[in-house]
């Protein structure tokens, strides 16, 4: 900035009072100060753009570093498992490989595919009856359970009764 002392600062008021006038002189002072203000607030203003912009520039040259780099490590993985895929392939296409009989696949003849429909239907009518919300009177007319009973008391409940004279403590 502008280097001012305290006699550049005197001579700059006693030069101002001669020309401007005593009468003028706190009217001006007073709009040299906002406009210096004003021009101070735009000053920081425009750096602090500068360097907001400056930081974004930053950050999308490291989203593009970091976008390659996971590209790179992508295209690498599929290369492997690509390979893998066709060493495995090639494994079980061969009638042999290093030695070993070749093996049959596991046959579900005996599985028809109404077994597997009825087995499906029967799963989903289970899962259904053990969540849906079946009301407390339904449930005492055909016996399911009506609340959730912890293990001990499962087992305080079939445990067979012994003499009645037991104490607690």
């Amino acid at each position: 900035m502008i280097d001012l002392g305290l006699t550049k600062l005197a001579v700059i008021g006693v030069v101002a009072l001669v020309v401007i006038g005593p009468e003028k002189l706190p009217k001006v002072a007073r709009m040299a100060g906002t406009l210096y203000g004003r021009a101070q607030r735009y000053l920081n203003e425009v750096k602090t753009e500068v360097t907001r912009e400056i930081e974004l520039e930053e950050l999308r040259n490291l989203k593009k570093e970091v976008q390659e780099a996971a590209q790179n490590i992508k295209s690498d993985v599929e290369n492997s498992i690509a390979q893998n895929m066709s060493e495995v392939e090639n494994a079980f296409s061969d009638s042999t490989y290093e030695g070993t009989p070749s093996y049959e696949p596991v046959s579900f003849g005996h599985v028809t595919t109404e077994d597997l429909s009825r087995k499906a239907r029967e799963f989903r009518r289970k899962k259904l009856v053990r969540n849906s919300a079946i009301p407390n009177w339904y449930k005492q007319r055909h016996g399911g359970k009506l609340h959730v009973t912890s293990g001990a008391a499962r087992v305080a409940r079939f445990r067979p009764r012994g003499p009645t004279n037991s104490s607690f403590f």
